[in-house]
């Protein structure tokens, strides 16, 4: 697998992006729904961020640098020493010029990629969105030229002397986990589909982010 494929299969599965910005020279970093779009009409890709046309932070970004990080952490990584303890995590960084996505094809097309991020075969599900949510809702493109991924697997790197030592050294693999689907109040019926899926996904019979990745 190529670094390049690496980067596209870690944010088809990541959750959290953390948008960064300078808001009257101060940096703002903001979490966000996210989708990538490895296809997408910017140079490399697209990667598509989600906020509201009331959020200041947003609209300073437009046609601005920004720098969007996603991490997923899979492991604490116990070493002999305080200074080689660690963590397992995937983490990609992308640096670009900001542009607001416009109406039409591409914003629903980027809507439909960050719910389905989530929940996926989520939209289909959904009814259209009406004008007023469209008009209330943004979504800004960053290309994914510039992106960069790292990753760690594994246990400690110590030194041979801590070893020598005797103590115990290894890592605490960690993984998404979720819960029954709870309906609000006003369902009925069974839960959908997709919902139960991606609930099952992380029931503990998927281990994801372990060792190996």
């Amino acid at each position: 697998m190529t670094d390049r494929e690496r980067l596209h299969e870690f944010l088809a599965d990541a959750l959290v992006a953390h948008i960064g910005v300078v808001v009257d020279g101060c940096p703002r970093v903001l979490p966000t729904a996210f989708a990538a779009d490895v296809d997408g009409p910017d140079d490399g890709g697209t990667l598509y961020v989600h906020g509201s046309v009331a959020a200041d932070w947003l609209l300073r970004a437009i046609e601005r640098d920004v720098c969007v990080t996603i991490t997923e952490l899979d492991g604490l990584v116990a070493a002999r020493s305080a200074f080689n303890h660690s963590m397992n995590y995937r983490s990609a960084v992308v640096i670009g010029r900001a542009r607001i996505v416009k109406g039409g094809a591409e914003l629903a097309h980027a809507l439909e990629l960050i719910v389905d991020q989530m929940i996926p075969g989520r939209w289909r599900t959904l009814r259209p969105a009406t004008r007023k949510e469209l008009a209330a809702t943004a979504v800004l493109a960053v290309p994914l030229a510039e992106a960069s991924m790292k990753q760690r697997a594994g246990g400690p790197v110590d030194d041979p002397s801590d070893i020598e030592a005797g103590v115990w050294g290894g890592h605490i693999p960690m993984r998404r986990v979720a819960f029954a689907p709870v309906g609000d109040n006003d369902s009925r019926g069974a839960v959908p589909e997709d919902v139960r899926l991606r609930a099952e996904q992380f029931d503990g019979a998927t281990e994801v982010g372990l060792d190996g990745v």
